[in-house]
């Protein structure tokens, strides 16, 4: 990998580079006359502002004072109370409660207590369920003569990959940037700093112009410390380390394996170090990393496995230090040089049907079903008030009317037509009894009114939990509508678009409803689905196929209101997404990523954290393979087919998950979830087992389930990969 790699990117070490400024991407507008802007400017996940002639006032819900949610206030500082603040994100354990739980920033685990700063290079526990890192803290730095020792520290600046903490009465200041292998703080005032430690200092030297000092520890660690100015730093005790008065820069790095051949390494690239970084969308399928920077060289970051598989040369000039590493829980992360990256990921297909079609003589068995799921939907009217199960029932519904469309059975368009616009309009207009929809302006966002009353009411969807799950069935089933019934959805276009801006907004402007991206991490390049909750191992997320559909169901938003900027950005999510499920849910034979014990005997994780990994799922344990395979599938859609895209994978993870079947009281419809991806290479034997079941997911139906299996072209003996088509190309 990392020799393909390095044939791509040019090699560059010796000297900084001047990179032209990209130019936005504007995609031109549709035939044969543009659609009129939407009415909510600031919610559109657009890559470059409309004109301001165009911008109207946002629609919002109607406004509430959550009980539940938690004061933003005490960590934020009072400029950034201002506008609408994170609730996914990697720092958020150092906005919650007393913010002391720890958060991993690549390669260092960050925890904050009693106005010191700690940093773990964390060492790695796993078994044949579950693995995770171990926070130790290596090194806390502090302030020696603290006025104030149990102050609580502040973000005063954040951005999609770094945070800026500060300790005010300290006068420490950290910029912590994700993938940076140095800690870097700001010191001002002539501040006299300490050094400790859980370890023992076996040795501490510096040179002999005292700005670089080598601290060996009794746990094997090598650190090595930075100034950017001679600081007099003195060993005070067996794991104490401090100084006198000191204003500058100070920077940590420990030394990989303590390997002395990485030292002249971090020695060069020790004078520069990132300020604050930024993801910018310029392109269709392309994300490009921009760091600002201080001091003086080049910068050195860290990536992880999947940026080494989408870092494009092409773009910028960037070099690769293959075997310069740390270790991650996520993989190695690999020494790149550079101060802007640029990512391409391969394009996927955001269609409304199939890709491959449907043979004329499978039609019948799909109408009959069709026709007696859609009588269905009258005489089972929905009864929940939950919003995550009530959004996965209206999806359902609209999936029949986009398989009625392909088997060219229209017949059946207006009874899903009335019954959806009855469905969905009391969520959108305030009138459905038990729960709807409002606008929570102390984080800025949307949450419901069974949510704002109870924190556990909806999965914790009134906590920002799930956000982009239940808002992605939401907006499936309105782009359909939208598209079936074009007047009903140019009436409800603006709840449409504040529903995709309170997880797809890419502004960044204060007076913004939304914060930019809720749910997806841009270093990361997958989704958080934790909300405002504490967890001492950091975000989690357990259904990836859920936050591809949601990112998908935008695009298709975009599809049904010709707007090439939300198609643009939902399918760069949604591909993004599932390139990252690939690599680190789908857990392949001979994986590298994930140790043996865990490799060999799952196919899947269940939950994945930001410094964990689990076997078991928030309702299910690790024996419930079905269940650990049905939610990394459910919903069925089109995009489900490059999700699942490796046959050979596939095949292997239904032979895994099969045995499971045999325990009493599986559900009929985590079966259909496990035979659904058997029809990708046996189409036959899937299709007996499904004509069999009594019952589906409540997501799912026969219909769907049929569409599935004769959708899938013909059949393949699982030795290799299928197609990744892209129609993308029609729309731009």
């Amino acid at each position: 990998m990392l020799k393909k790699i390095r044939r791509r990117v040019k090699t560059l070490i010796t000297k900084s580079f001047n990179k032209p400024k990209a130019k936005p991407y504007k995609p031109p507008s549709p035939n044969p006359s543009p659609p009129p802007e939407p009415e909510i400017e600031e919610s559109i996940p657009i890559m470059m502002s409309p004109p301001k002639s165009h911008r109207q006032t946002p629609f919002l819900f109607p406004q509430t004072q959550s009980t539940v949610l938690p004061d933003p206030s005490a960590f934020f500082s009072q400029n950034l109370l201002k506008t609408p603040l994170p609730t996914n994100s990697f720092f958020q354990n150092l906005t919650l409660k007393n913010g002391d739980q720890p958060e991993y920033f690549h390669p260092y685990l960050i925890k904050s207590v009693s106005s010191s700063l700690s940093l773990s290079y964390p060492s790695r526990f796993s078994n044949s369920s579950f693995l995770y890192q171990v926070f130790n803290a290596d090194l806390t730095i502090s302030n020696t003569q603290n006025p104030n020792p149990r102050e609580r520290h502040v973000i005063s600046a954040f951005n999609d990959l770094s945070i800026t903490l500060e300790y005010p009465s300290s006068n420490l200041r950290f910029f912590l940037v994700r993938g940076s292998p140095f800690l870097t703080c700001s010191v001002s005032n002539r501040t006299p700093i300490s050094i400790s430690t859980i370890h023992a200092i076996l040795s501490f030297s510096s040179n002999q112009s005292r700005t670089k000092y080598t601290v060996k520890l009794n746990n094997n660690q090598t650190w090595l410390l930075y100034t950017s100015s001679p600081i007099n730093l003195t060993k005070s005790s067996l794991s104490l380390i401090t100084s006198t008065g000191f204003s500058g820069v100070v920077r940590l790095a420990i030394l990989p394996e303590s390997d002395p051949q990485f030292e002249s390494i971090l020695d060069r690239f020790s004078s520069c170090y990132p300020v604050s970084g930024e993801a910018v969308f310029t392109k269709p399928f392309s994300l490009e990393y921009k760091w600002e920077k201080a001091g003086l060289g080049d910068l050195l970051m860290l990536a992880h496995p999947l940026h080494l598989k989408l870092i494009s040369g092409g773009d910028c000039c960037v070099t690769v230090l293959e075997d310069f590493k740390y270790k991650s829980i996520d993989g190695e992360l690999v020494g790149v040089v550079g101060d802007s990256w640029v990512l391409r990921s391969d394009p996927v297909s955001v269609t409304w049907h199939s890709t491959k079609g449907i043979k004329q003589d499978s039609y019948s068995e799909i109408i009959s079903a069709l026709t007696k799921d859609v009588e269905a939907l009258a005489a089972a009217p929905i009864t929940t008030t939950s919003s995550y199960f009530y959004g996965k029932l209206i999806a359902r519904a609209a999936r029949l009317a986009l398989i009625a469309e392909e088997v060219g059975f229209l017949d059946v368009i207006p009874a899903i037509k009335k019954y959806l616009r009855d469905v969905i309009e009391p969520w959108l207009d305030g009138t459905f009894g038990g729960n709807g929809f409002l606008h929570d302006s102390k984080w800025g966002g949307i949450v419901t009114k069974q949510g704002s009353l109870d924190s556990g009411a909806d999965f914790g969807f009134g906590i920002y939990n799930d956000h982009h799950y239940h808002l992605g069935y939401f907006l499936y089933a309105i782009s359909v509508l939208a598209k079936i019934d074009p007047a009903w959805g140019r009436k409800y276009r603006p709840h449409a678009y504040s529903l995709a801006a309170d997880f797809m907004n890419l502004g960044r402007r204060a007076n913004s409803s939304y914060p930019r991206l809720r749910c997806f991490d841009l270093y990361k390049l997958h989704s958080w689905a934790g909300g405002l909750t504490e967890f001492g191992d950091g975000r989690n997320q357990e259904s990836t196929s859920e936050a591809v559909n949601a990112y998908y169901s935008a695009a298709l938003l975009g599809l049904a209101y010709g707007d090439t900027h939300l198609v643009a950005t939902g399918s760069m999510l949604a591909a993004l997404e599932i390139q990252a499920a690939q690599m680190w849910w789908h857990v392949r034979q001979g994986d590298k990523i994930y140790e043996q014990d865990f490799t060999r005997e799952n196919r899947l994780v269940g939950v994945l954290w930001a410094n964990k990994r689990d076997s078991g799922l928030w309702f299910a344990p690790p024996e419930w393979r079905e269940c650990r395979l049905g939610i990394q599938l459910l919903p069925i859609l089109p995009i489900s087919e490059v999700l699942f895209f490796d046959v050979a994978f596939v095949r292997a993870l239904v032979e895994w998950a099969v045995p499971a079947l045999s325990r009493e009281g599986v559900g009929e419809g985590w079966k259909g979830f496990v035979y659904t991806l058997q029809g990708i290479y046996d189409k036959e034997g899937a299709l007996e087992k499904i004509r069999n079941l009594n019952g589906y997911d409540d997501g799912n139906s026969l219909t769907n389930l049929l569409w599935w299996i004769h959708s899938r072209g013909e059949e393949r003996d699982g030795s290799g990969v299928g197609d990744n088509i892209c129609w993308f190309k029609h729309y731009h």
